[in-house]
């Protein structure tokens, strides 16, 4: 589904921000990407999405060449991608509910598709009872399924999750990561980029480590291990 092949990002004043980097996730995986800050876990989604252009190598999802695909057909490429942040980056003048039908609102959908889809997200990620609540009245957990939800509205191919537990306790993180994990296990391949330790050694799953640019290990079932 997604592949890097040698990909290498230099921005300008001549850091490399990846280096030869060559990896490959399948439909319906669950990924960590893993390393310090400045490893390059967030160069390797903004390139992805086509924010930013390789300096060399190739980029695919699915069979489309992100890396040579024009502005105008970025929104379409966005919109099988669902990403969730550590600051929730939700309206606060909307409630919960309105923060999710927004993203459906400014693509100019239906209000009846928005009435369908809405509740039944919301319904995904055990907020129902919360619809009409505003971010203030919302605990940090609550806030991020908002997030999930609204990342979640276009039923996306990948979702990634960009350090979806740093501004939550250990309760709530663990809730957030069965949430994704759920969601990992109806059909959705997952990105998650994390400095959690716990949070990855507990998944069992796939992990990435980078490291200065480069992948320095790349296991099945993996491990937090940096050194």
């Amino acid at each position: 589904m997604i592949v890097f092949q040698n990909v290498t990002k230099i921005y300008n004043g001549g850091s490399a921000a990846l280096e030869d980097v060559s990896f490959r996730i399948k439909p319906n995986e669950f990924v960590s990407l893993v390393g310090k800050n400045g490893a390059g876990k967030s160069t390797i989604v903004k390139l992805l999405i086509g924010e930013e252009k390789p300096t060399k190598g190739r980029i695919f999802f699915d069979s489309q060449e992100v890396n040579k695909m024009e502005l105008a057909e970025l929104p379409v490429l966005r919109r099988r991608i669902g990403i969730i942040f550590q600051d929730f980056r939700l309206l606060p003048t909307k409630n919960a509910y309105e923060n999710v039908a927004f993203a459906l609102e400014v693509e100019g959908r239906p209000q009846s598709e928005i009435e369908e889809f809405v509740p039944q997200v919301l319904d995904m990620v055990g907020l129902s009872s919360r619809a009409y609540n505003f971010p203030h009245e919302l605990s940090g957990g609550e806030k991020q399924r908002v997030a999930i939800a609204r990342a979640l509205i276009h039923r996306p191919a990948v979702l990634i999750a960009d350090e979806p537990t740093g501004n939550l306790d250990p309760i709530n993180s663990v809730e957030i990561i069965k949430l994704i994990s759920k969601i990992n296990e109806r059909g959705t391949t997952v990105i998650l980029v994390t400095h959690n330790k716990d949070v990855v050694n507990s998944l069992s799953k796939r992990v990435v480590t980078l490291d200065n640019g480069r992948i320095i290990r790349d296991e099945e079932k993996g491990k937090y291990v940096l050194a």
